[in-house]
């Protein structure tokens, strides 16, 4: 990766504005509470572990057996309750996001990838991805409820919240080669980036997954995210966007800068 890439601006710096916050928080959800409508149509809340689809659609791996995936079957309409970590005693001070949506089964060619996409983000849950009364549902999202904190809730419109299409099928369609090849030829740059960046011990970072909001990196059982400043369009922004997190992670552990090289 070439080192000639722009420096970050200073708005750059800031807190994310609400929509790129919320996106933030659904890309690194390890687990969520699934909210379903009864038959008799009483609310009904359950613990689910969530994994997001390239285009911020939620993907859940759900049991037959359990009574969530019923309901969704009578009742598409569902809503998803994602939460940060704490920031002090006050629990109204975490980051939240309430995301209304609609559930559907997720079947033909495309099942496969989503569901090592999910499987990728929840690998404990090999052991019973194979029984037969499994299968991956999708959520798409129609609207969301940013809260960042205690009195700070901002609605976001579904438009607002998902990401650009276009750029979603750009990254998609370059995933595999960009991981291919960042981690065939830049094994250091990842480590720089989860030691320097993302605070994270150890050598041997393999990059996972890139969408439009970041990349996440994985070490055995271990995963970190890495938040892009901003969403990106295409390779080209992946490519700049790594760069900068490269040259960030060997500032910050002190390490020579990297010559400009053509990627």
């Amino acid at each position: 990766m070439s080192e000639a890439a722009p420096e970050p601006t200073g708005a750059e710096a800031e807190a994310p504005e609400p929509a790129i916050a919320a996106r933030r928080l659904i890309r690194t959800a390890r687990e969520a509470t699934l909210a379903t409508v009864t038959g008799s149509g009483q609310p009904f809340a359950s613990l689910v572990t969530p994994a997001p689809a390239p285009d911020l659609s939620v993907l859940l791996w759900l049991s037959m057996l359990s009574g969530h995936t019923r309901h969704l079957m009578n009742d598409a309409r569902c809503s998803l309750l994602f939460v940060g970590p704490a920031r002090g005693p006050n629990p109204q001070k975490r980051a939240r996001l309430t995301v209304t949506g609609l559930a559907s089964r997720v079947e033909g060619p495309e099942a496969g990838a989503l569901k090592a996409r999910w499987l990728a983000r929840h690998p404990y849950a090999k052991l019973y991805a194979g029984f037969n009364d499994f299968a991956l549902w999708r959520i798409s999202l129609e609207e969301g409820l940013f809260v960042g904190g205690f009195a700070m809730a901002r609605r976001i419109p579904g438009s607002a919240l998902r990401p650009e299409p276009a750029a979603v099928a750009a990254i998609a369609e370059a995933e595999a080669e960009i991981i291919a090849h960042v981690n065939e030829d830049h094994a250091e740059a990842l480590d720089a980036i989860a030691q320097g960046v993302l605070k994270r011990k150890g050598t041997g970072w393999r990059l996972a997954a890139v969408d439009v909001d970041g990349c996440d990196l994985v070490r055995g059982q271990a995963r970190a995210r890495l938040d892009f400043a901003r969403p990106v369009a295409d390779a080209d922004g992946v490519r700049r966007a790594l760069i900068l997190a490269a040259k960030a992670g060997r500032t910050a552990l002190g390490l020579p800068k990297r010559r400009a090289a053509q990627p």
